[in-house]
């Protein structure tokens, strides 16, 4: 019955290709398909489906879902206070004439404003809507401003702090405690704090090198343009707006990596900031309040439903046993950390094809990412490996996930040719930074307290990975509850 939980997960791809339903239907109905066949079948007593309340209830209790609604209040205010214009503008009239300033602005823009827009979804219609006519209107190629709006809307994946790094850190808490019991390790179990403090690094890697491929890209086609671009009027309002912003999540960014405050009070710091702005500017009075906060509603209880639907799932995958049968894969890896790392990681590149940053969160992290903790002691390194993985496989074409979104969202026919070839820089720099942090795991760590750092655990022996191993897979004793 193991291998019919799998085929579960490639109805939920089939079922988001196909039918265009909402993630969270699909999922709910490929879990009650599931739990009905086990039902009909004998495999499953109907007593156990009597656990999924009391997982909801511990799932919902959780204070870090406290954060969710808020940054999405950011993201949705970031949009209606024109911050994107300011951002935009602000940084066009500072820096030098050339054709690649609007490309590096558009970068810049999404690294500042795709971590709070909450998916790569949202980031991708948000800068497809401020960014796009921008670029046009400065003559850049449409298949460049596809990659780059493709490129800077997932910049969200890695860059703190972000609702994906929220959610992973409370994901990777969940599945390195797990690991950690099942290997009786004496450790520190990671947290939202230490994956944002891991993934800043390969992130600045990663922005910097896209905004130098933005620049070669400029001097690259200095022949094919006029050679520069008008100089756009600094505007008082739109600076200090800027300004108030930036300064503002960088504030935040920094205050949760570095520990002065979590990312729940980080998350209500911001909001509170730009509503008081919002307000205090009268761009959010009357009808417009009402749709920003109807927007921020929808949104989170979009998510809210995304995260009871996966919960639901990965209880009835959980009682087919597919989390042992991934678990008996994973064992039987041959190779060192990075060789099993990067086996993990080629699979759950595949699955992006299909299911948005949230979803593989949700429904794949608890199924994959346990006993891969228990070969793998470094959680934090797992982390960024993950988040990376994620961010090119959204890139890849032709199915990555922000390329199928761009091509919706514009509403330009543009061939795919074109769009690789101008995508193909970046798809390097990512790739070149995703074999970099898999090849040097310190590279994570070099923001770690020292505490962190002198804290090394013992690596494990063959014969007691597989002792453990097999007390993760084993079947549960009667009566003992899944």
């Amino acid at each position: 019955m193991s291998v019919f939980g799998l085929a579960l997960l490639a109805l939920v791809a089939l079922g988001l290709i196909g039918t265009g339903l909402p993630a969270f239907v699909v999922l709910i109905g490929v879990s009650i398909l599931g739990a009905v066949v086990a039902m009909l079948s004998g495999s499953l007593p109907t007593e156990l489906l009597s656990a999924l309340p009391g997982r909801l209830v511990n799932l919902l209790e959780s204070d870090l879902l406290q954060a969710l609604p808020l940054y999405v209040l950011m993201g949705v205010l970031l949009d209606r206070l024109e911050v994107a214009s300011a951002i935009f503008g602000t940084g066009m009239a500072l820096m030098p004439r050339r054709f690649g300033a609007p490309l590096v602005c558009g970068l810049g823009l999404g690294a500042v404003m795709s971590p709070m827009n909450g998916s790569v979804g949202a980031s991708v219609l948000s800068l497809a809507r401020s960014v796009s006519p921008r670029l046009a209107a400065r003559g850049v190629a449409p298949a460049t401003r596809h990659a780059v709006i493709a490129v800077a809307a997932t910049f969200g994946v890695v860059i703190p702090p972000s609702l994906v790094l929220i959610l992973l850190g409370d994901a990777m808490l969940t599945a390195h405690t797990i690991a950690a019991n099942l290997a009786h390790r004496s450790e520190q179990i990671i947290n939202t704090q230490n994956v944002f403090r891991a993934a800043l690094v390969p992130a600045a890697l990663l922005v910097l090198l896209a905004m130098s491929i933005a620049v070669w890209i400029g001097w690259r086609q200095r022949n094919d343009s006029p050679g520069e671009t008008p100089r756009d009027l600094l505007v008082p309002r739109q600076v200090a707006l800027a300004s108030i912003s930036v300064v503002l999540l960088v504030a935040l960014l920094g205050g949760v990596t570095a520990g002065y405050f979590y990312a729940v009070e980080a998350a209500a710091i911001g909001a509170f900031t730009l509503l008081v702005i919002g307000v205090a500017c009268g761009q959010l009075r009357g009808a417009v309040l009402r749709r920003t906060l109807a927007d921020v509603m929808a949104t989170t209880g979009a998510l809210f439903a995304l995260l009871v639907a996966a919960t639901t799932l990965t209880l009835v995958l959980r009682i087919y046993g597919t989390d042992r049968l991934v678990g008996e894969w994973i064992a039987a890896l041959p190779g060192d950390d990075r060789a099993i790392a990067a086996t993990v990681l080629a699979a759950i590149g595949v699955v992006a094809f299909v299911l948005d940053a949230f979803e593989i969160i949700f429904v794949v992290v608890p199924i994959v990412i346990p006993p891969l903790l228990v070969r793998v002691a470094d959680a934090p390194w797992v982390a960024v490996l993950v988040l990376l993985a994620l961010q090119t496989s959204f890139l890849l074409p032709p199915f990555g996930y922000a390329l199928m979104m761009l091509r919706t969202a514009l509403k330009e026919t543009v061939p795919l040719r074109d769009v690789v070839r101008a995508l193909a820089p970046f798809l390097v720099a990512q790739l070149a930074v995703l074999a970099l942090v898999l090849t040097m795991p310190a590279l994570v760590h070099l923001l770690d307290p020292p505490a962190a750092l002198a804290a090394d655990s013992a690596p494990l022996s063959d014969e007691e990975v597989n002792r453990r191993m097999n007390e993760l897979l084993a079947p549960p004793e009667e009566g003992e509850s899944k």
